[in-house]
């Protein structure tokens, strides 16, 4: 990781929390107890940075300069509202097409699918603020710069995220083996959004059960399931295919 990702020392970290700095995750010393770690936690009160209790032989890996116990990980993007996003969307005449991950951790992954989202015509991309992928420089070359020019939000949780998408008129898909109708099968017009979950867990049960529609990939294969960003791009070209289908019968 590149010293410019990072922001150590825990004064210059709660600077940096306070300036609204654009933070992926802050690692602190797992024995660390003082007056300023006391400080930096009560700034991250109503914040929603992850915080990990770690061994300092893991900052130490990170840096070998004075880190003081607390390392922050910047994000490469700068981070949208989907408050903000689907409105803007809307007043452009389109109709919002977005695709939410829930629980991907993996940077590869995460940059792949959003390469494809940025070819796709995606309008954006949401990941929750706790338990999901950092926005880095790993992912940002992953995803070809696509994450320079896609708009990416950070969500408190997907599970207000899509309470939020449905109340703005967005249909909720959601990505799972338990659905019982094909992805082919199911109509995608108008303002749509996609959630795929990370392979081993998939999408939890609790935004399963909020989603407008349950849809699958039909497998034939012993391999429990497809790659995330495979499965993916399968499910958001669909929804190209669709659109262009709809737009040529007009």
């Amino acid at each position: 990781m590149k010293e410019n990702e990072l922001i150590f020392g825990t004064r210059a970290v709660i600077e940096a929390v306070q300036a609204g700095k654009e933070i992926d995750k802050i690692l602190v010393r797992r024995e660390a107890k003082n007056d300023l770690t006391k400080e930096l936690f009560d700034t991250l009160k109503e914040r929603d940075i992850p915080v990990q209790r770690v061994p300092v032989e893991r900052l130490d890996r990170i840096t070998r300069k004075n880190h003081q116990g607390v390392i922050a990980l910047m994000s490469s993007v700068t981070y949208h509202k989907l408050e903000d996003l689907i409105p803007f969307i809307f007043e452009q005449g389109k109709s919002p097409f977005i695709v939410l991950l829930d629980g991907v951790t993996d940077v590869r992954n995460f940059g792949a699918i959003a390469r494809t989202c940025e070819c796709a015509g995606v309008d954006g991309i949401v990941i929750p603020a706790h338990g999901s992928v950092t926005v880095n420089a790993d992912a940002v070359k992953t995803s070809a710069g696509a994450l320079h020019t896609l708009p990416v939000c950070k969500e408190r949780t997907i599970h207000d995220a899509i309470r939020f998408l449905q109340a703005s008129g967005v249909k909720v898909f959601a990505a799972t083996e338990k659905a019982t109708e094909l992805y082919t099968s199911v109509s995608y017009e108008g303002p749509v959004a996609l959630v795929v979950g990370a392979e081993d867990t998939g999408v939890s049960s609790e935004n399963l059960r909020i989603a407008d529609h349950m849809v699958k990939i039909p497998q034939f294969g012993t391999i429990g399931s497809l790659n995330v960003s495979v499965a993916s791009s399968v499910l958001i070209y669909e929804v190209v295919r669709q659109r262009i289908n709809n737009l040529n019968t007009k």
